[in-house]
């Protein structure tokens, strides 16, 4: 992604265990599509549940 873009311009994705909206991370830059999480916690809530 370029470097100077404004955070209402981020790329967003709803989270698969608690259904709320998330912006892109730098962190998630290499593996965006992959993400279906917004944090750690809802990462482990959801497989905890299956």
């Amino acid at each position: 992604m370029p470097k100077h873009i404004k955070k209402p311009d981020l790329p967003t994705k709803q989270c698969a265990a608690c259904g709320l909206p998330f912006t892109w991370r730098r962190k998630w830059e290499r593996n965006w599509s992959e993400v279906k999480f917004c944090s750690e916690r809802c990462r482990r809530t959801r497989s905890a549940l299956k």
